[in-house]
């Protein structure tokens, strides 16, 4: 098993942030070095911003109350809001977990699976950059609530 970096995020030598593809050239002795947790945290700040960008931005058009006559119309109005806030409903857990995210790259644990300990893996946090599990991990758990239920 990998030993875990307790290394500060930073850019690489010249304060540039490394692209996916520099992030996946690296090798194992690379896991979670300097450069990649400022790449995720970076990544993860900027998802986070956009979340609650469009949570301001809900608020706001949610307040835009505008009345019109025409049942039809209305209910159109009302369902467009009720899917809005189930989508912004979403993105809050969502944004939840990117904080969480945040919090475990600044304590050193980003990246390794909250089970085995093992590396989640480069690809799996490009894909889903909130991933506590290692893809087999993740495999497990969506099996056992399959058969036994949550």
């Amino acid at each position: 098993m990998a030993t875990k970096s307790k290394a500060t995020p930073t850019a690489d030598n010249d304060g540039t942030l490394l692209s996916e593809a520099q992030i996946m050239k690296m090798g194992e002795k690379d896991y979670m070095n300097a450069a990649q947790l400022a790449f995720f945290k970076n990544r993860l700040q900027q998802l986070e911003k956009d979340l609650l960008k469009n949570a301001d931005e809900t608020t706001e058009h949610l307040r835009e109350t505008v009345l019109v006559p025409d049942p039809a119309d209305r209910a159109t109005i009302e369902e467009e809001h009720a899917l809005e806030l189930r989508t912004r409903d979403r993105e809050r857990k969502l944004l939840k977990k990117v904080q969480q995210s945040i919090a475990s790259i600044d304590s050193g644990d980003y990246g390794w699976c909250e089970e085995t300990g093992e590396p989640i893996g480069v690809p799996r946090l490009l894909a889903r950059p909130t991933a506590t599990l290692s893809l087999e991990a993740q495999q497990r758990r969506e099996l056992k609530q399959k058969l036994y239920g949550d």
